[in-house]
């Protein structure tokens, strides 16, 4: 069995939903798994239905028929017959959005969260597998969330590992075509949980690992992974191989073609990872497997946005110690924020965090107790891997430099733009 991916790209609209089939009869789809992602930019769309909920903004309703209407666009651009009974069944997955929005009671935002923005992946898989059905595809739609079994941190969710393997074991057909949703899973009281944004790499990576699967193929707007953002950087260069352990790094410091969590279960059973151009899907792509750290060696740029650099010193002029570092690191954890890079001398600890919960102004409050706090708002983390005196030019020319952490392998440097 093989894995597919698609993300939300690549299904934003119809054209989209009609090239997925394309690459599936150019590929192969015989005993294929397909996770698929909400279509386009729907995840940020419930977002703001989920803002307009708590805020008891007038605006709620209004954003919510967006949503609907948006795919039922897509369907209207999908199916002639506007009886068929895919029309049917998404309305009836909002209808039950709605109904959940109206009655739920619960304060908890991860909560909410995790139960209104799912509907965008079960909506997405229901009118794909539709569409492949309407086409003459056949395949088996799978509600992947009672497989996918999880704790309770919504937003976030950990793993079962020994019950998801079963689960999946049992529930998934082989010799077919399976079509199902990245990003979900569910808890012990089977609320809908969800794995972390770009968390849909991850589910294919753990049906990858659960099921033994040949590959996993991740398919991209892009012709596979490159060794900097086309967005930031000039002249990026395509990267045909990538090991484990560099593809690892690269995802740790915030590479976004592969999410950092898919990497681990795939290598543990050396399953090879592929990302290939859903435009071009004929292209070799890049492969992630055993081998060469990189083919062709050349120096890899990322760079993180918005984040944060967090300066704290003794009031009393102590030493920062490790008990203190201890103390700070629970805080972290506690307040959801995420650390990348440290940097500390006798009286002083520099971080560059980020708050993507917006929990830093409560962490702020509760470190001023003990610390003097300083930081920089909206500084750029750059992580240059396999860095020469031009790849520092190319990150510093005309900058100004905040921070700079330079080892063996890899340089950062935060700056101000």
């Amino acid at each position: 069995m093989k894995i597919f991916k698609f993300g939300g790209a690549s299904v934003k609209d119809a054209e989209g939903v009609k090239n997925v089939l394309e690459v599936l009869k150019t590929v192969g789809y015989e005993d294929v798994l397909i996770v698929i992602s909400a279509m386009g930019k729907t995840t940020n769309a419930l977002e703001l239905v989920i803002k307009n909920y708590f805020d008891k903004s007038n605006e709620l309703n209004a954003s919510l028929q967006e949503v609907r209407k948006y795919h039922n666009q897509i369907l209207l651009d999908l199916f002639e017959d506007e009886d068929h009974e895919v029309f049917f069944d998404v309305n009836a997955h909002f209808d039950d959005l709605e109904y959940f929005i109206r009655s739920n009671k619960s304060p908890n935002y991860s909560f909410v969260y995790d139960q209104v923005v799912s509907i965008g992946e079960i909506v997405s898989t229901t009118i794909v597998s539709h569409y492949f059905n309407y086409s003459g595809l056949k395949n088996n739609w799978i509600d992947v969330r009672p497989l996918i079994k999880t704790d309770n941190n919504y937003r976030d969710a950990q793993v079962d590992w020994e019950t998801t393997q079963k689960l999946i074991t049992k529930g998934i057909k082989k010799k077919t075509l399976n079509i199902t949703q990245g990003f979900l899973g569910s808890d012990e009281n089977n609320f809908t949980t969800t794995l972390g944004r770009e968390g849909s790499d991850y589910t294919a990576a753990i049906f990858a690992y659960c099921l033994g699967t040949e590959s996993v193929t991740i398919w991209k707007d892009v012709p596979g992974v490159l060794n900097a953002d086309p967005r930031y950087f000039e002249n990026a260069v395509l990267l045909n191989q990538i090991s484990y352990r560099e593809a690892i790094e690269l995802a740790f410091y915030g590479a976004s073609v592969i999410h950092p969590k898919t990497l681990q279960p795939l290598q543990k059973k050396e399953i090879p990872l592929f990302v290939k151009s859903f435009v071009n899907p004929t292209l070799p792509g890049t492969s992630v497997s055993r081998g060469a750290d990189l083919i062709p060696q050349t120096s890899c740029f990322i760079v993180k946005k918005n984040q944060l650099l967090l300066s704290l010193s003794s009031i009393d002029f102590d030493f920062i110690m490790e008990n203190h570092i201890s103390e700070i690191f629970g805080l972290f954890s506690k307040h959801k924020i995420k650390v990348n890079m440290i940097q500390n001398t006798a009286i002083s600890f520099s971080v560059c965090i980020e708050d993507k919960y917006n929990n830093f102004e409560e962490l702020r409050k509760v470190l001023a107790k003990k610390f003097k706090v300083s930081y920089n708002e909206n500084v750029s983390l750059y992580t240059i891997r396999h860095f020469d005196e031009n790849a520092s030019k190319v990150v510093e020319t005309n900058k100004t430099i905040l921070l700079r952490q330079i080892s063996r392998e890899t340089m950062q440097v935060i700056t101000k733009e």
